[in-house]
């Protein structure tokens, strides 16, 4: 197989995970120096670098908010080299009772078999009236 291939099956197996809200492999797989892009002016919109800095200042606060657990379901995968291109769509519902049932581009970045960056593309009103601002950590 190809990097190419390597890279969509890798994705492919995260999201048959994501899809069950299984996020092991997933996280897992986030380089330590990941670089996470929420696009829009949205309070969770910006750049979360660091693995570490993603799952405290962008993941926690996030699930947080979740009264069930949350899943992403990929409806179309792309990959081409280094990139792989996920259309999917979020499933759970806020412990405020709104739903937040967000559709999803995700741009990836590859290398070595670890996810190095990915840009988030969504409904960024929807992330706007369904969340809480996050609250970041000092």
């Amino acid at each position: 197989m190809s990097a190419t291939d390597d890279n969509k099956q890798l994705i492919q197996t995260i999201f048959e995970g994501l899809a069950r809200g299984d996020a092991r492999l997933f996280l897992d797989s986030l380089d330590e120096a990941a670089v996470w892009r929420m696009i829009g002016t949205t309070a969770w919109s910006g750049v979360y670098t660091g693995k570490a800095a993603i799952r405290r200042d962008l993941l926690a606060p996030l699930i947080a908010q979740f009264a069930d657990r949350y899943r992403n379901t990929a409806d179309a995968i792309i990959a081409e080299g280094d990139t792989v291109v996920v259309e999917c769509r979020g499933k759970v519902t806020t412990k405020a009772g709104r739903p937040y049932d967000n559709t999803y581009c995700w741009v990836l970045r590859m290398r070595d078999g670890r996810i190095a960056a990915l840009t988030e593309y969504m409904d960024t009103q929807l992330v706007a009236t369904a969340l809480e601002p996050p609250v970041r950590q000092g």
